[in-house]
């Protein structure tokens, strides 16, 4: 089910996790509803970026979030997070860069581990909140 021009349901849910555990990752009507709002949000990450964003995370049940040891308050629990690269562009350090010098309305964007980018949205009063989690634990984005 296409949610937005570049972006389906299934690659929003897909988790290679909770298909080896037997986990349910289904989503609500409410996460889908989310998820189809974040959906919209990547299509302008997507044009800022020029090239297709891999997404190795999306929503996450519960279970599955508890599963991989992240805080039940995360957003990737209500459809509103990803995780993802998109190496036709450059590392993740480019990716968040190119992020936050965009007009774009996220709510975080988190460089981890030097890895992969995190990217948040919000409905209402997103925080603009740009940072780098790594060994050395979490900063400001610079």
């Amino acid at each position: 089910m296409k949610l937005s021009p570049h972006f389906s349901l299934e690659e929003l849910t897909l988790s290679d996790t909770a298909t080896r555990l037997g986990i349910d990752n289904t989503p609500t009507v409410e996460i889908i509803n989310n998820l189809t709002f974040l959906a919209g949000e990547l299509e302008y990450v997507r044009d800022i970026l020029g090239n297709p964003m891999l997404i190795s995370s999306g929503y996450r049940s519960y279970v599955l979030n508890d599963h991989l040891g992240s805080k039940r308050t995360s957003s990737h629990c209500k459809g509103l997070a990803v995780d993802f690269i998109c190496p036709s562009f450059g590392n993740p350090h480019n990716v968040v860069d190119a992020i936050v010098l965009a007009n774009i309305n996220y709510d975080q964007v988190i460089l981890e581990y030097g890895r992969w980018v995190h990217l948040s949205f919000a409905k209402e009063n997103p925080r603009k909140q740009a940072l780098i989690i790594d060994k050395q634990g979490t900063r400001p984005f610079s």
